[in-house]
């Protein structure tokens, strides 16, 4: 499985609004200029940049020329920039937007923000809809609050590949689903195409709304867009809290391989005709539906892998190759865990348990390794998704006794405050569970990554 993007769900952290400078390269152009962190550039080639785009935009060239706002003093000060060719300007910000976040204007059905315990932290719920973080970092966006203006951005400046959620194509369905500006949002998507614009697209598949008829109807409209390279198709997911849904998917076999059916023969024409497979269905459907997932060749390269869309076949594919080309190293580990007595426990979530015991069985074939899959009681409903684990169903779920025992956590758990969605902090779990008297560490969820933590724990590097 490639590797896994720290959850960046609900940062603590307060947004200042400015380009407010985080890090500065030793050796940079920055750093010879004299700017440092905690500084902020309050223009660039004259403009006040809203963005890391402007930043980029205005500052793309050999030299450029910036105002620089110091609260030491309150002073601002003019400095010129130059660079080599190649060379980086050296300044790292602390947010990749200067201005705010734009938040979303839609009331969707299947919003999994309505669906969150009463006692979910305010952060929780704070529902972005901003076009620049689906440039900047591959969000999803559903266009319904972009301006004119702003869509010309979009197309003047080349933001491509955009990810787009369409969700639906009749207008009283996307209506019902997403509320009354649906319409604004196959507007500036039709217009981004017109202007060349790649886009990735994302369809959240909810039972008796908009799969069936209306599904093959946005399918038949996605087909005619070339210029919407991949379509994701994700299922509903549902919480104990949601007042809305109390199914889906993963509690209809037959529905979900109904879905694997009606793409298939999408699927077949792009192979044929653009030699890519384009309509892609998250590894949820092929679960649900007890299907095995499709082989590597017909993931196209895995363009919208966090999105759900391949990581089991991923996984799987990585865990063949680690078994044959670092056998050795699989062979020292299982060979020290029976010298030392020691067993391995690779935390996760439902879903990826039965895929991640693949890996369990290459490293030690007499079983000391297996998987903790851990039952998402915080959530509830069909939630059971690695990312979404919290302290208080793990430290619940995992035994009091641990000696011998060397527990590996999801590093996607915590987001970059290293903290999880209920608001337990890392240190203060792995604390707990070494208490508990377990060797613990912290490791990306892939065999390679996996192999490398526990080397690394066992002394083994």
């Amino acid at each position: 499985m490639a590797e896994q993007k720290r959850a960046d769900y609900a940062s603590t952290r307060e947004r200042a609004t400015g380009a407010w400078v985080a890090a500065v390269e030793e050796g940079s152009p920055a750093w010879e200029a004299g700017i440092e962190p905690g500084m902020r550039v309050d223009r660039v080639s004259g403009v006040v940049p809203r963005d890391l785009i402007d930043w980029r935009w205005e500052a793309d060239g050999a030299c450029c020329e910036l105002e620089v706002f110091d609260p030491r003093d309150g002073s601002v000060t003019p400095c010129e920039l130059w660079r080599e060719p190649g060379q980086d300007w050296g300044i790292d910000f602390t947010d990749v937007l200067f201005d705010g976040i734009r938040t979303c204007v839609n009331a969707c059905q299947f919003c999994f923000m309505a669906m969150l315990p009463p006692e979910a932290r305010a952060t929780l719920t704070l529902r972005d809809d901003d076009y620049r973080l689906s440039f900047l970092q591959g969000n999803f966006v559903t266009l319904t609050n972009v301006s004119d203006e702003e869509a010309e951005r979009i197309v003047d400046c080349g933001l491509s590949p955009m990810n787009v959620s369409i969700h639906a194509i009749t207008p009283e369905v996307r209506k019902s689903l997403i509320g009354r500006r649906a319409d604004r949002g196959i507007e500036v998507l039709e217009r981004l195409l017109a202007g060349g614009i790649e886009v990735h697209a994302q369809i959240v598949l909810c039972p008796g709304i908009n799969d069936g008829a209306e599904l093959a109807a946005t399918l038949d409209w996605v087909e005619a867009r070339p210029g919407i390279t991949s379509l994701a198709i994700v299922p509903l997911g549902y919480t104990k809290h949601s007042r809305r849904f109390k199914s889906s998917y993963s509690d209809d076999p037959e529905a979900s391989r109904a879905v694997v059916r009606l793409l298939e023969p999408y699927q077949e024409r792009a192979r044929s005709t653009l030699g890519i497979t384009r309509f892609q269905l998250s590894d949820e459907f092929y679960v649900d539906a007890d299907l095995p997932v499709p082989p590597a060749e017909t993931y196209d390269g895995y363009p919208q892998f966090y999105d759900g869309i391949g990581m089991l076949r991923s996984f799987l594919d990585e865990t063949v190759l680690v078994a044959r080309e670092r056998a050795c190293d699989l062979r020292r580990v299982d060979e020290v865990l029976g010298e030392r007595g020691l067993r391995v426990e690779l935390v996760c979530g439902e879903a990826a348990s039965e895929t991640i015991g693949a890996f369990c069985r290459a490293l030690s074939p007499a079983g000391r390794a297996r998987t903790r899959a851990i039952r998402n009681d915080y959530f509830g409903g069909d939630v059971n998704v690695t990312g979404l684990i919290v302290s208080e169903d793990l430290l619940v779920q995992m035994p009091d006794e641990l000696a011998g025992t060397l527990v590996v956590l999801p590093e996607v758990m915590f987001n970059f405050d290293k903290l999880t969605l209920d608001g337990d902090t890392e240190a203060r779990i792995l604390d707990e569970l070494r208490a508990r008297g377990a060797l613990v560490t912290v490791s990306v969820p892939n065999p390679g990554d996996y192999l490398d933590a526990l080397l690394a724990i066992l002394g083994l590097t």
